[in-house]
């Protein structure tokens, strides 16, 4: 593992905890060179979900997906690493859990509107509109209106 920040390859691990459902092990560490902490999780890939899109064809899911959308719509926001970690940790267990290996991609948008909606509503207002499809301002301030 290298470091996020410097590149450099002796990282030290500070602090590692398992999640409550021992799914995931969250790991803080440290590099040498430059000091500076991070976190990472480690989990067992092994969802084998299939993802129904709008038009009908169907992928395989893919984590990296859900967690950049919510990085796009939590740009410039106050939702941390950690807040975006775990609503898509959240959203994965709530998946694995249904007795379907089919899901479709507007039930993982309507999960991910969700969590947003309580975590932060401008991120929750950046996902709405691509999600939702917004083509007017008079959208966005109905969505405005509901949140206030």
């Amino acid at each position: 593992m290298k470091c996020p920040f410097c590149k450099h390859e002796e990282i030290v691990v500070l602090e590692s905890r398992e999640s409550e459902d021992n799914e995931v092990t969250r790991r803080r560490r440290e590099c040498k060179r430059c000091q500076k902490r991070f976190t990472t999780y480690e989990r067992v890939e092994n969802i084998s979900l299939k993802i129904v899109k709008k038009d009908d064809r169907m992928e395989n899911y893919d984590r990296a997906k859900i967690k950049n959308g919510l990085l796009k719509a939590c740009e410039k926001s106050n939702c941390s690493q950690e807040d975006i970690e775990n609503i898509v940790d959240d959203i994965e267990m709530r998946l694995m859990a249904r007795k379907t290996t089919q899901v479709s991609s507007s039930d993982i948008g309507r999960m991910i509107l969700t969590r947003l909606k309580k975590l932060d509503p401008v991120a929750y207002l950046r996902f709405a509109s691509v999600f939702l499809e917004f083509t007017d301002v008079q959208e966005f301030k109905a969505q405005i209106k509901e949140l206030s």
